[in-house]
């Protein structure tokens, strides 16, 4: 589910706008890779990849087409290349991808689920040299911040590149038109007061309000940070993700945003199954109409555009207050070269190719529903107009002219989502936990992880 995810002040830093700089761009250059060979660091980078046969070993994201569909096109250009593709579930990968990428089969690309302790671990090949030797220098600072970790695995956002993405996402929340109408929703809400009125007003007139999973991972996290987001500084949230000295998860604005997920639950705004409703069953219930509103990210655009065609509408989470910026989650499918990689070389040439080639960079769009990142003077690929997936393309540029974009607090540690945010958010659905109690667990188990 599922972000790139030094900012240029300490608090810019925090909430850089990931995507949008490079949504913003509008340069006339065509896109397409720069032919000529660079050489920089410690590695030689040539643009022909020769014609010796490649198997290039992936481990991708269930649920996430974008990752195969680039595969394969990348073969169709150069057909000497090949990917055998492994996926599992997000949490699966959390929990296999050290030992995965300390075997002697280790991927040559894999999707990361954070990237701290891979790097204490040495799991990681330190992609410097290909940042001088692709002139990545022409991406936006803010685009790979997310991606940046000291040396020794200490903080995200300052040091050398780890990782790049495979499309740069926003979440919000997306909502059935249809239903919309019936409830008599004319606009998108304007505030949180606003958003649980339709909440109210949907439930009463006998629609799920809120279509949303929560069971492997914590769908319903989505809208937990929504709205901890607002409740407080987003800078706070940011800091703890990035493990900034004194962090915490403990705070009003975390306790807040968990009371107000146990009352949504009470109340019946999330779905009674949600603990045994998984990412695709979510989607496809609300494809059968059955949710005014589901938080999700860009990445869901194109499908939804397909199955359910001029239905479905997007905005960005509401503010507390009339009139406040908006924050969203925002990150880069992050993808990387495992250390033990045997074809090194040519997974930096992908990930090099995907953000830079021209029929890549419209997969990203329609297929990823999110911006292709890369050089700043590429365009991106326009979305067909009165589609939702032109509707997020302009959340997200909307995100960055406001500073809004802070990473998900499912990646502030290695496991933090799958020992802590996933058991105690479906214990505090079925009512076997509470507000105060779950901020307090996470923290736990955070400071248990940073003191390993």
């Amino acid at each position: 589910m599922a972000t790139p995810l030094a900012r240029f002040s300490r608090r810019t830093a925090l909430l850089a706008p990931v995507l949008a700089l490079g949504l913003a761009a509008t340069a006339c250059s065509a896109p397409g890779a720069d032919d000529a060979p660079r050489t920089g660091g410690d590695a030689t980078v040539s643009t022909e990849l020769g014609s010796d046969p490649i198997t290039l070993e992936m481990y991708a994201e269930t649920g996430f087409p974008l990752a195969k569909a680039l595969a394969d096109e990348f073969t169709k250009q150069y057909p000497n290349v090949k990917f055998n593709i492994r996926e599992d579930q997000f949490t699966v990968i959390v929990e296999n991808a050290p030992r995965v990428m300390a075997s002697d089969n280790s991927p040559d690309i894999i999707r990361l689920p954070t990237m701290v302790d891979l790097v204490k671990d040495d799991l990681l090949k330190n992609l410097d040299p290909y940042f001088t030797a692709y002139g990545w220098d022409k991406f936006p600072a803010s685009q790979l911040v997310q991606l940046r970790v000291g040396d020794g695995g200490t903080t995200r956002g300052t040091g050398s590149l780890w990782g790049m993405g495979l499309g740069y996402s926003v979440t919000g929340v997306f909502y059935n038109k249809k239903l919309a109408e019936q409830v008599g929703m004319t606009q998108p809400p304007a505030t949180i007061a606003e958003f649980e009125e339709l909440l109210a007003k949907a439930k009463t007139a006998g629609v799920q309000p809120i279509m949303q999973f929560n069971k492997n991972t914590a769908g319903i996290n989505f809208p937990h940070q929504a709205l901890q987001n607002q409740f407080g500084d987003p800078a706070q949230v940011a800091d703890w993700i990035f493990q900034k000295p004194g962090a915490t998860f403990d705070t009003p604005a975390a306790l807040k945003a968990t009371q107000t997920i146990q009352k949504w639950a009470q109340a019946g705004y999330f779905p009674k199954d949600a603990n045994a409703l998984d990412y695709a069953s979510m989607v496809g219930e609300f494809q059968k109409n059955n949710g005014l509103f589901m938080f999700n990210g860009d990445w869901e655009s194109a499908n939804l555009d397909k199955t359910m065609p001029g239905n479905v509408g997007f905005f960005l989470f509401p503010t507390e207050s009339a009139g406040g910026k908006h924050v969203a989650m925002s990150a880069p499918n992050t993808f990387g070269i495992g250390a033990k990689a045997k074809n090194p070389d040519a997974a930096a040439y992908f990930l090099n190719w995907a953000h830079t080639n021209a029929t890549a960079r419209e997969i990203a769009v329609k297929i990823g529903g999110s911006s292709p990142g890369g050089p700043s003077d590429l365009p991106v690929p326009a979305a067909a107009p009165g589609t939702v997936l032109a509707e997020t393309l302009k959340a997200s540029q909307q995100l960055g002219e406001e500073n809004g974009a802070v990473d998900f607090t499912a990646n502030a540690t290695g496991g933090i989502f799958a020992a802590a945010i996933t058991p105690e958010m479906q214990k505090l659905i079925a009512g076997q936990q509470t507000p105060e109690g779950y901020v307090k667990a996470v923290q736990a188990e955070y400071a248990k992880e940073l003191s390993r």
